[in-house]
This record gives structure tokens, C-alpha cells and sequence, in this order.
């Protein structure tokens, strides 16, 4: 049964039950005000059921006395309570239930043109499907199951029912006519479906998903345009973030320009920013740089306002030139390279990709730890026993990357590791992203699941539009605002009305790097705003 129908179905429920509460007290207590009887709740019970459902009644007319008609009366608005209900519920439930089993197939074609095909649905695909709402892309899932098919569309998805690989089934998802295809149907049957795809038609888009480089090299033979390799690039945004923090390196995430760039740099806890707000900072009038994202104790606020105070050990996410960015740095930063090192748990996809993160910042150090004895792996044991844990040296370390493949042994490791070190922080992923919570609860400081990274890579990979980096959480996008000019920035007061901020302008061949608010805009300038994809959505919405 679908969700909405399961709310539906349990709202009724509860407002029968209340009813039928409501119902037995009332009538108790009016025996007991009028006929001077006292009976129980469960006598006063069966009356009310006897009434709703008119299966017989009378048996109590002794106890009322002369003044019955009360009671009467109210016997009598029972029958019609029970009567109305039963009206009710066969337009409400019964008639759709009836119709749903004998006219509900699920559909298995659509008319749509220029939109995603996406091969098969699952978690990763949630964030796939936020993402191009947001952009107003059109798309249509393929579910390979008919009951999943209409329950996604029930939901509120775009879904269809056929088999992924086959040709008709493109066909008859209007393949022809697609912008792209996206196929997550699991590393065996991909290169299937991008055959199938190619066959239809050789200049369609596919964007495919692999677990590793060696299926992602059938997907290339197969013809895909883009392969998605999620596993990767996890590990590397989870090393990338534990290494970071101590080597103090500038990290730049995007490259907008030749003297344009978005950047992350970590603020000293002696820093003279630390403990400060943006307001107070004045980052942006002292330095020339914009401040479009903070994370701060495992919690990331894109767009923040002036009153976010700047936490020691926070990441700002800074917009600007390349030379503006050097003098954010040296404000946030007052000392070289901090000591310690990290301690990567797991040796599979996940952790490779981390210590090739951390391998590739000069200064850091790393020790492995995994289950398999192998030439790499410092330490053989559970990363989530204490006796492993203390093993690894702990006190010398400033960061664990948590890269195992199951959600419930990284739990345990991180409770264990808030107990003997919780200093140290612990940065950590996840395969459902349910579990996400529940690490952050147990003490981790960074949680970045498989499903988001997927998801946003896709989304990536098919719009035009880029995405800093799975853990930032923040888009980029050009987009031409024309009713936007003839105003100032400070008049259009885009970043208070959607959240985004306008890093840069195109003008012409020229690119102004982050305008001030008396910049005034002309109508065909092309904005580069970042933001979240709420915010995105707003910006398209006032600019439409």
C-alpha cells in the first residue's frame, strides 16, 4: 500500500477511534446525570458499537427512566454517525481501492521530450530527482517492478513500468527524444543498457554509475558518455576534509575564472577571525572576498548572514580572487602546518580513494587500518574494538576517517572512538542515509552518504550547472537575470529574497569578482550565484 494511503487509512482510523471515545464516555456520564445509573466503560462501549453499527439496541431502555428522550435522542445520532461513515467511507476508500485493482496499471510509456530517462530507482536517485525539480527538468523513472511503479507515482514521482534493458522500453520512454539517460541498474546490466540506449539513438547522453574502475571501463567500451563513480569520490571529499585541517593548505574547489576562485580555508582557534561574526569580521570590506558557506562543528549553512559567528576549527567557503583568497587565509590562519596525523579505517574503494586525498597534501601523515593483512594496512583488526583503536595512536591523531562498508560497525567504531578520544574528529560514511543521525548522535563530526554523492554528481553530470564538492552542499550556476536590470545589487536584494550569493558577473568578455552592492546590472549580464538548491530554485523563480 502506498504511503499517502497509509496516512489516509490511519488518519480514518484515529478519527474513529476518538469518535467512539468521545461517544462511550458521553454516554456513560449521562446515565449516570439523568437515570441515576452507573454502569462501566466497557457496558457503555458495547451500547455505542450496538448503535454505529445499528446491530441491535434497546437493551438499556430500563435504566433511563423518564427522562429517556435524552438518551434516546442520543442513541439516535449514533445510528446517523454510523450511518454517515459508512457514506463516507465508500467514496473515500472503498470506490478507489475498486478502481485502483481493476484499472490501475501502472503506465508504461510518455510523451515527454527533452527530459532524463532514469534506469531504475533507488536512494540515490532522491537527491537526483531533487536536484532536477530544481532545475525544472522534466524526467521519467523506469521501474522494473509494476507495484513500484505505480507507488512511485502515487508519491508523487514520474515513473513508468518496463524492463530497463530492453528496446521497446526505451522506445516507448521516448529515448529518441530524451536529453540523457542515466542508468543505475547495477554494474552487470549497464553495459546492457547503454547499448540498447546508443542503439536508439548514438548522439543520446548516457551517464552511467560503476562501483569501481574495472566495470567502469565496460561502461566506456559500451559507448556511455560519462561514468559516475560515487565510491571514489567519497573516499577523496573524506580524505580531502580530514587532511585539510592539517595541513592548512588553501583548497581550491572551483576555478571560475583565470583570477576567480571558489576556496575553503580553516580558521586557527588563535585566529583573530575566531570567535567573531561575519558581521564583525567585515571579511567582505576588509579583504574583498564573500563568505558563502561555513562548516562549523559538523554542521554546514550556506549563505550565512552576518550574525553566524566564526568558530574556531570552522571551514569557511569563500568566494573571490585568487589574491583576495591568500589574505583570507592569512587572516584565518596564524601558524604553519598543525601536527598529527589521520587514521584511515577501512582499506576497500572507499579509503584507497581517501589516502590518495591525503597522499596529495604535502605534510600529512596517515596509518591504515583493516580487517585483511595487506602491503598497505599498518594495523589488522576491527576498527570498531578498543584494543585496535588504542593500537593506532590516537593521541597523536587529529582525524579518523571512517571508510568501512557497514553502517552499524561504524557506529559502533565512532561510539568507541567519542569514548577513548573524542577530541580527535571523526569523519565518517554512510550506505543509507537513515544512518546519518544516528552517527552524528554517536559522536561523529562529518557524515557524507553514498546516495548524496551519487545523486549529486548525476545532477552534475546533467545540468549545466557545478557542483563545488559533494560535502559543500552548494551549486554554482550562470544564469542571465534580465528583469534584474536597471537595479543595483543592494536594490535587488537577491541574497536576502532566495539565499544565493552573487559570486561574480559576466559582462561582455569581462568578469567582476564579487561586485559590490552598488554594482548596478544590466540586462544581459550573466550572474554566477552559488547556493543550496532551495535557494537555487528561489533565485530561478525571481529571475523567471
Amino acid at each position: 500500500m502506498p504511503a499517502s494511503w497509509r496516512w489516509r487509512v490511519l488518519w480514518a482510523l484515529c478519527m474513529v477511534a476518538l469518535l467512539v471515545t468521545l461517544y462511550t464516555i458521553v454516554y456513560q456520564e449521562l446515565l449516570r446525570l439523568i437515570a441515576d445509573e452507573s454502569v462501566s466503560l466497557a457496558h457503555s462501549l458495547q451500547v455505542v458499537i450496538e448503535a454505529l453499527t445499528t446491530a441491535g439496541f434497546g437493551g438499556d431502555t430500563d435504566l433511563w427512566g423518564r427522562e429517556g428522550v435524552v438518551l434516546n435522542l442520543m442513541i439516535i445520532a449514533m445510528n446517523l454517525t454510523g450511518v454517515l461513515l459508512v457514506f463516507m467511507a465508500v467514496p473515500g476508500f472503498l470506490i478507489p481501492l475498486l478502481q485502483r485493482r481493476l484499472t490501475n496499471t501502472p503506465p508504461q510509456s510518455t510523451n515527454l521530450t527533452d527530459h532524463v530517462i532514469i534506469c531504475s530507482y533507488s536512494q540515490r536517485i532522491d537527491t537526483l530527482i531533487a536536484e532536477l525539480e530544481t532545475a525544472s527538468i522534466p524526467y521519467i523513472v523506469i521501474a522494473e517492478d509494476p507495484d513500484e511503479a505505480l507507488e512511485l507515482n502515487d508519491d508523487g514521482t514520474n515513473a513508468m513500468y518496463g524492463i530497463v534493458d530492453r528496446k521497446r522500453t526505451l522506445e516507448a520512454a521516448n529515448a529518441e527524444l530524451a536529453r540523457a539517460l542515466v542508468t543505475n541498474v547495477g554494474d552487470e546490466r549497464s553495459a546492457t543498457v547503454v547499448l540498447t540506449a546508443k542503439a536508439i539513438d548514438e548522439e543520446l547522453r548516457v551517464v552511467s554509475v560503476a562501483e569501481s574502475e574495472d566495470d567502469a571501463v565496460y561502461h566506456r567500451y559500451a559507448g556511455t558518455d560519462k561514468v559516475i563513480r560515487p565510491r571514489r569520490l567519497l573516499g577523496y571529499s573524506l580524505g580531502k576534509r580530514a587532511a585539510r585541517a592539517i595541513s592548512r593548505q588553501l583548497q581550491s574547489a572551483i576555478q571560475l575564472d583565470d583570477d576567480i576562485e571558489i576556496s575553503e580555508v580553516v580558521v586557527d582557534e588563535d585566529s583573530p577571525l575566531a570567535g567573531q561574526t561575519l558581521g564583525g569580521a567585515a571579511i567582505r570590506e576588509q579583504i574583498v572576498a564573500t563568505v558563502i558557506g561555513v562548516w562549523s562543528r559538523g554542521e554546514f549553512t550556506p549563505a550565512p548572514g552576518p550574525e553566524v559567528r566564526i568558530e574556531d576549527n570552522a571551514i569557511l567557503l569563500v568566494a573571490g580572487s585568487s589574491g583576495n583568497l591568500e589574505g583570507v587565509a592569512a587572516q584565518t590562519s596564524s601558524r604553519g602546518p598543525r601536527g598529527g596525523n589521520v587514521i584511515v579505517a577501512g582499506h576497500g574503494e572507499v579509503g584507497r580513494a581517501a589516502i590518495e586525498a591525503i597522499e596529495d597534501v604535502a605534510g600529512v601523515e596517515y596509518r591504515i587500518i583493516d580487517r585483511e593483512d595487506g602491503p598497505a594496512v599498518d594495523i589488522v583488526g576491527d576498527a570498531s574494538d578498543e584494543e585496535t583503536l588504542a593500537a593506532t595512536g590516537l593521541e597523536d591523531a587529529e582525524s579518523v576517517v571512517l571508510a568501512l562498508d557497514d553502517d552499524a560497525t561504524m557506529i559502533r567504531a565512532t561510539l568507541v572512538l567519542e569514548r577513548l578520544a573524542p577530541e580527535v574528529e571523526v569523519i565518517a560514511r554512510v550506505n543509507d542515509r537513515e544512518n546519518e543521525s544516528k552517527l552524528y548522535r554517536a559522536g561523529a563530526e562529518y557524515v557524507l552518504a553514498v546516495s548524496t554523492v551519487t545523486g549529486r554528481m548525476l545532477a552534475s553530470a546533467l545540468t549545466e550547472d557545478e557542483v563545488l564538492s559533494p560535502e559543500s552542499q552548494v551549486r554554482m550556476s550562470r544564469t542571465r537575470a534580465a528583469t534584474l536590470g536597471g537595479t543595483t545589487l543592494a536594490e535587488a536584494r537577491i541574497r536576502e529574497r532566495t539565499g544565493v550569493t552573487v559570486v561574480a558577473v559576466e559582462r561582455e568578455d569581462d568578469v567582476i569578482a564579487d561586485p559590490a552592492p552598488g554594482f548596478e546590472l544590466r540586462a544581459d549580464d550573466e550572474l554566477i550565484v552559488a547556493g543550496s538548491d532551495e535557494a537555487m530554485s528561489a533565485f530561478l523563480e525571481l529571475t523567471e
